[in-house]
């Protein structure tokens, strides 16, 4: 059987194969491909004004190019002295064109410049969606609470791993191992879900 994740993002890739699982309930092998494969299809436009919506309109572009079973996810920085910002934007916080993490990160740090540590509650989100042949999509959500850090924390992860501390860790997301991170991360906690979901199938 095989499964596409919907992204060319290649630590969301690595993340998401220590999670989900190798064989489905009757013992068939899951192989895993990712648009990586398809170099000529290009990224659908995240149109959605959420982020299932997002993560929707991902996994079905993937189904429909491909023609395999697809998962995608969309995930969103909520920062609440910032009224929810950067939320369904996380990605492409500094430039809509383009996802630019250290910027995405400088930009964060200056806006919440203002606020003391109290103030910087925050928390990570991730949708995830699995379209499936005859148009059925199934979501899962996970999340994780925090704050924002003022200064970088750790050299571990992505995005804003180093500027979330999860606050039942003790450590930014950036200062945990792989392990540590995939136990507790938003997207551990939606792709765990899902992972049962595609023992099904």
């Amino acid at each position: 059987m095989k499964i596409l994740l919907a992204t060319h993002n290649k630590h969301k890739i690595a993340e998401l194969l220590k999670i989900l699982p190798q064989t489905n309930n009757k013992g068939e092998e899951i192989i895993y491909l990712s648009f990586a494969d398809f170099p000529l299809l290009p990224e659908p436009e995240e149109a959605g004004s959420t982020l299932k919506e997002n993560a929707a309109l991902k996994a079905a572009y993937g189904l429909r190019k491909t023609g395999i079973i697809s998962l995608a996810d969309d995930t969103g920085l909520t920062v609440d002295a910032l009224n929810g910002a950067p939320g369904v934007h996380s990605a492409r916080y500094a430039y809509p064109d383009r996802a630019d993490y250290p910027a995405n990160n400088e930009k964060l740090l200056k806006e919440l410049s203002p606020f003391k540590k109290e103030q910087r509650s925050a928390s990570f989100t991730t949708s995830a969606a699995l379209a499936l042949p005859g148009g059925e999509i199934i979501f899962k959500e996970g999340k994780v609470k925090g704050f924002i850090t003022q200064e970088y924390k750790g050299e571990n992860g992505f995005g804003y791993d180093p500027l979330f501390f999860v606050t039942e860790a003790g450590k930014t997301m950036a200062e945990m191992t792989a392990e540590e991170k995939n136990k507790i991360s938003h997207r551990f906690r939606a792709f765990k879900q899902m992972a049962e979901i595609i023992k099904t199938l």
